[in-house]
């Protein structure tokens, strides 16, 4: 006996020293510190389930305490009260917001207090009123959900049967008709041109006309207004004649609208004539002692019997005080290899040329 005796005494402390640290951190976790602590009231309009005694209190998500005591109020059987210690440091204020969250995957309540607008203490807290419905957790949340559904498929079940009934007479419409539907949805593509492939357009430019032999200088200084035209010339499209319809031609595009074009690659010509007494473009700024004004009669691709680029416009030379010098019609055609772009472009520059070479010597012989 006397040679277990001491053995006992160790076991007795060693289990009453484990059971120490135990108690000690477990009232440490529960008290969360050991710093001053102050008590708040805390209302509840409603139940706190599965809410027990020692959970914890956060602020904006941070521990600060736990709950101490809880009970039903005796005068409201829909009442909580609660009661709360949380370190003296927490900035509780009167409108500070109350709440109940689930936590973890076993929805752990605790209360939430969220920080409210005050910034300095106001005195003594009042009783702290919790959000109603605070102690609702999210499975009788979706059943308050669905039971409000329930209610409003209820009371309008025979407008929703009358509106599905129509809905099917209005499937079996559409499904009895399905020919006609197409037949309007192919004239609405037509129309907007959705049924037309996506065509890529390429830009190509006029080129001036060049290699113009020798011969009189242009007398005094010129200007080419801008051409005039009807509106079907105002466009960087390829103009094709009335009749001719060529696919292949959809993306050709001018560099800019056809009047304009005319007007610069005409300057540009001039200048390879004799840059010294180069054109200017016509403004009201300009003080020049002759115009010329050019009208434009054709443009575009003809097909009379075979496709050819027609170039056609009438020029006058008008001098500073309006009188008329010089007129004539200018024209050119040159035929295209095959109904391509590049063959178009080859064949207007053609033309144009051609045109550009008789119009400058026409206007140094005029001058």
């Amino acid at each position: 006996m006397e040679t277990r005796a001491p053995f006992i005494i160790v076991g007795a402390f060693v289990l009453a020293a484990i059971a120490a640290v135990f108690g000690f951190v477990l009232w440490l976790h529960n008290t969360s510190g050991l710093g001053a602590r102050t008590t708040y009231h805390v209302q509840f309009n409603g139940s706190v389930p599965g809410l027990l005694v020692g959970a914890a209190v956060l602020f904006n998500g941070i521990r600060v305490g736990e709950v101490t005591e809880l009970g039903l109020a005796p005068d409201n059987p829909r009442q909580v009260n609660a009661t709360i210690g949380v370190d003296a440091t927490t900035p509780v204020r009167a409108d500070t917001k109350v709440g109940l969250d689930f936590q973890g995957l076993t929805g752990v309540p605790v209360i939430a207090l969220e920080g409210g607008t005050q910034l300095a203490p106001s005195g003594t807290v009042p009783t702290l009123v919790a959000d109603p419905g605070a102690g609702q957790s999210m499975t009788q949340a979706a059943r308050e959900a669905l039971r409000k559904v329930d209610a409003v498929l209820t009371e309008n079940a025979e407008p929703l049967k009358a509106t599905i009934g129509d809905l099917k007479i209005f499937a079996e419409g559409l499904a009895r008709n399905t020919g006609k539907l197409d037949g309007i949805m192919a004239g609405v593509e037509r129309m907007t041109g959705a049924d037309k492939p996506v065509v890529t357009k390429v830009v190509y430019d006029l080129r001036a006309a060049t290699d113009l032999p020798p011969g009189k200088p242009i007398k005094g200084q010129l200007a080419i207004a801008e051409p005039t035209y009807v509106v079907m010339f105002d466009t960087q499209r390829l103009l094709l004649a009335p009749g001719l319809d060529y696919p292949a031609f959809a993306g050709f595009q001018w560099s800019d609208s056809i009047p304009k074009l005319v007007q610069a690659k005409l300057i540009q010509s001039f200048e390879n004539y004799d840059i010294a007494h180069a054109p200017l473009r016509a403004s009201d700024a300009l003080q020049a002692d002759h115009q010329l004004l050019i009208d434009i009669r054709s443009f575009q691709v003809g097909g009379s019997p075979d496709l050819a680029a027609e170039v056609a416009f009438s020029a006058k030379i008008v001098s500073k005080d309006g009188k008329q010098v010089a007129a004539k019609l200018f024209r050119a055609s040159a035929p295209l290899d095959k109904p391509e772009p590049l063959a178009a472009l080859a064949a207007f520059n053609e033309a144009f040329g051609s045109v550009a070479k008789e119009l400058i010597q026409w206007t140094a012989s005029a001058l």
